[in-house]
């Protein structure tokens, strides 16, 4: 995340700014915690993949992931 005066700026601004609207409002959330970690991981694992060049086999364990960022 990226703060300039204050505000919040960068790729995950509107995720973010959805996400507390959501809650404010006591809206349902536009998915259930497991879709959310779920695509939290595939995005995570195409920022490996661009880092190392390489394909990475999917599903990908969560602490393999992580060693790898």
């Amino acid at each position: 995340m990226i703060f300039y005066n204050g505000d919040l700026w960068g790729p995950m601004r509107e995720e973010t700014n959805s996400w507390f609207s959501r809650i404010y409002s006591a809206r349902y959330a536009a998915c259930t915690a497991e879709e959310g970690h779920r695509n939290l991981v595939l995005t995570m694992a195409m920022d490996l993949s661009s880092k190392t060049g390489k394909e990475l086999e999917l599903p990908i364990d969560v602490n393999d992931l992580m060693k790898g960022l």
